[in-house]
């Protein structure tokens, strides 16, 4: 399920010669620790394994791909490079810098393949918010919403096979924190993540248009994590699920809106915004209130050992802290809470930004992605992106406010509390 491999495949077969995949392995990414690492590294496994099967060479590059990609290529006299893409800084000078390095004659082509509509074809521009992305979405979806054509048994053999992958040699190549561990309810790979889809399909998609905002709940897909790692394919999810639309309406809608119209809104923003994950990529009026409001009494100030550890005087906030330190993933509802209250009891909000980007990056298995920085995370709850101004107050001025009492109101708090709080 991946518009990249099928291109680089259909090329591939037109002119008769081999396919090879490669993955270039960097020993550090950001905040990402051992447990990213590792969900990563197991599905790769998976991917390996498809590939032998396919009769296409895999390759487990270790280093920038500036620095081994195009030595590969030259090695193999490859004839082509197709590459993914990533709306964010990093991954993007990445491609600058393979560009550069590539010998003349090979030519090169990007492929969208996890967006459903491509970023570049969505809009030409930085969108203001979903109610100006959404139609534009939509209109494109007849095009781009199809089902995939299979990849085939690949009948150009490679010269020499493929190096056998030194898994061991790919984990001790890393430079990452290995003190945030693997989680036990999330299996990594393809098989294991449609199996997640089909479980939501089957046990969770009625509740969703009606309690996906109720942290007690089990109402989500739970399938970010796949996503992220490009695992399971958001269009597939999106095919599977649109199949009980006459029967769960109000949820497939739902579901439409968040993996489409609301995950292709942070990619927009992320492509377009150099300063996806900076106060200076606010909008002007965001920017105004929130310096208006910068040297406002905070009621309560914390450090950021005190917010990782989850030890603040609330406790919601420290139990929504510790679902995503154990289970590297905090419900959607409550990332909106969580990140509001970093912007109420830190220093600045570049402070409350840049603590929430961090904790996001090193916990949330779905971190280091558009989403995070913006979606219902960083940006939209510090910065008011995609949003609205509200009645001014105290720290906020006029970004949405969200308090404990309003929490309240929507879900039985003190049942999350015993769930997720410091004694368990």
């Amino acid at each position: 399920d991946n518009w990249a491999f099928l291109y680089a495949q259909r090329l591939a077969l037109k002119q008769e010669l081999p396919l090879h995949v490669c993955f270039c392995l960097v020993p550090k990414f950001l905040e990402a620790t051992i447990r990213h690492y590792s969900f990563m590294l197991r599905g790769l496994r998976e991917v390996a394994e498809e590939c032998a099967e396919l009769n296409i060479s895999f390759h487990l590059l270790l280093g920038y791909a500036k620095d081994v990609l195009p030595v590969f290529v030259v090695e193999h006299g490859v004839g082509g490079l197709v590459m993914d893409f990533s709306p964010l800084r990093l991954p993007r000078q990445w491609v600058e810098d393979v560009k550069e390095q590539l010998p003349e004659d090979v030519p090169f082509a990007q492929v969208d393949a996890h967006n459903i509509v491509p970023c570049w074809v969505a809009s030409p521009k930085q969108e203001y918010s979903a109610r100006t992305i959404r139609g534009k979405i939509h209109a494109q979806l007849p095009e781009f919403l199809t089902e995939f054509p299979p990849i085939v048994r690949h009948p150009y053999s490679p010269s020499s096979p493929a190096e056998p992958i030194a898994w061991e040699a790919c984990y001790s190549s890393l430079q990452v924190d290995h003190t945030v561990k693997e989680v036990e309810w999330a299996t990594p790979g393809t098989a294991a993540g449609l199996a997640v889809l089909k479980s939501f399909i089957t046990e969770r998609l009625e509740s969703f248009g009606s309690h996906r905002n109720d942290p007690n709940k089990a109402a989500l897909s739970n399938l970010s994590p796949w996503f992220h790692f490009g695992q399971v394919s958001t269009q597939r999810a999106i095919l599977e699920v649109q199949k009980h639309r006459r029967k769960h309406k109000e949820s497939v809608d739902a579901f439409v809106e968040e993996a489409v119209v609301r995950r292709e809104l942070a990619e927009n923003f992320c492509y377009y915004n150099e300063n996806y994950d900076s106060v200076q990529g606010a909008y002007d009026w965001a920017q105004t209130t929130l310096k208006l409001h910068a040297k406002d009494k905070r009621p309560y100030l914390y450090n950021l050992q005190e917010l990782e550890q989850g030890t603040t005087h609330d406790p919601l906030w420290n139990a929504a802290q510790l679902q995503m330190v154990h289970e590297g993933k905090m419900h959607g509802f409550l990332r909106m809470y969580w990140a509001k209250k970093i912007l109420e009891w830190t220093h600045s909000p570049e402070e409350a930004l840049k603590f929430a980007i961090y904790l996001n990056d090193r916990y949330e298995l779905d971190g280091r992605d558009p989403n995070g920085y913006v979606g219902k995370r960083c940006l939209w709850s510090i910065c008011g992106i995609h949003d609205q101004g509200w009645a001014e107050r105290a720290v906020f001025g006029k970004i949405r406010y969200m308090n404990y009492a309003g929490c309240k109101r929507k879900f039985d708090v003190d049942q999350f509390e015993r769930r997720y709080g410091p004694a368990h």
